[in-house]
């Protein structure tokens, strides 16, 4: 099975049981999203393998977000949209998150990021750099998320955007960066990968601030940490 993402210990120096032994793994239902279920037996810490388990598994594929800043304005662009999982949790629907899509097998996440801000906000992220890659629901979620950061002008951005033949309805919203960060401190931000997000911002404002100079096009654009 091959990861898309790096392979780190758990903790530096600590040494994770590796044995996994799969006994059967059949799909159940292939749609927008496959679901599949498999019996195992994994190696205990202290030896040994586990009884045989079962485990469903949802497979959803490669995902990418990213944080979009005009330093010179000192605004997030972010979007809302209608979320169906959200929905079905009881929890408002429309939420407020960083510009977000899928990818693709074969597709560059780095390029899809750049193409969803298009879509989504109406604008062209530079300076895109990958920030963190993770593994939103490891219990029984397949998706990475890859999270990136760029810089945008956010002069005139503003309005309802999206592609009509995926039926998506989407507002984007310039934030002011003290707002979003508010939100942040207070729990109003019920999206996994924007709370993520929002919090690396949070942490690295200032330096993207001075490493972007004037927040437009020059030498400091390509130096995000």
């Amino acid at each position: 099975m091959t990861s898309p993402l790096p392979d780190y210990p758990v903790l530096p120096g600590i040494q994770s049981p590796t044995a996994v032994t799969v006994v059967d793994h059949r799909h159940i239902h292939r749609g927008f999203m496959d679901f599949s279920v498999m019996r195992l037996r994994h190696e205990r810490f202290a030896g040994g393998m586990t009884p045989e388990i079962e485990r469903d598994i949802c497979h959803r594929g490669v995902a990418v977000a990213i944080i979009l800043y005009d330093p010179a304005a000192d605004l997030l662009v972010m979007i809302e949209q209608f979320r169906i999982g959200a929905y079905a949790a009881g929890v408002n629907p429309w939420l407020l998150e960083f510009v977000a899509g899928m990818v693709k097998p074969g597709e560059d996440p780095a390029a899809v990021a750049t193409r969803e801000t298009q879509e989504e906000a109406g604008c062209t992220p530079r300076a895109v750099r990958l920030i963190h890659s993770m593994l939103p629901s490891p219990g029984g979620s397949t998706e990475v998320v890859h999270l990136y950061a760029g810089l945008v002008d956010s002069t005139g951005l503003g309005g309802i955007h999206g592609l009509a033949e995926e039926v998506e309805d989407i507002r984007v919203h310039l934030v002011p960066a003290d707002t979003a960060i508010a939100m942040l401190d207070a729990n109003q931000v019920a999206s996994g990968f924007t709370l993520l997000g929002l919090a690396w911002f949070a942490r690295h404002r200032d330096r993207l601030r001075a490493e972007a100079g004037d927040g437009h096009d020059g030498p400091g654009d390509a130096a995000l940490p």
